[in-house]
């Protein structure tokens, strides 16, 4: 028995530096729609260090989980997945067909992204790229 007994990710709030690049990103490049967004500028402080104004950020749905922004990162700040936290976050899809749309939609959007590719061994397919501020995602489908 293990000692605090969970049933699944409740959500995930990722540190961004731009919240207006990145919810645009997040809504208009990978389609999650907005559920919820901070009524107050984070710009403001208090706004930045109040919970129940989500910081200042925006809050989005995908497939049942909540996915958050939060805008309180230095502008020049930037994502390092060899330091000690998050390496990548992977957002469950249906098919491979889908990260086939998927690759076409980040190449017409300008945006970087590796090839798909098939780890049989783990009955998975994969896609790799990185948002705004180069936090990696990746996109995994059942082979």
């Amino acid at each position: 028995m293990t000692l605090v007994e969970t049933f699944g990710i409740h959500h995930i709030r990722l540190t961004v530096t731009d919240i207006d690049r990145s919810k645009a990103f997040y809504r208009d490049v990978l389609g999650f729609p907005i559920v919820a967004e901070s009524p107050g500028s984070p710009d403001d402080q208090q706004v930045r260090t109040d919970p129940t104004q989500l910081y200042g950020g925006v809050v989005f749905q995908t497939n049942g989980m909540l996915f958050g922004l939060r805008p309180v990162a230095a502008p020049t700040d930037r994502f390092d997945s060899e330091r000690v936290g998050l390496d990548h976050l992977s957002f469950s899809v249906s098919s491979v067909d889908d990260l086939t749309r998927t690759e076409t939609r980040l190449s017409e959007a300008g945006i970087e992204h590796g090839e798909i590719i098939r780890l049989e061994a783990f009955g998975i397919a994969i896609l790799s790229f990185s948002d705004p501020d180069g936090i990696h995602l990746e996109l995994t489908a059942p082979l």
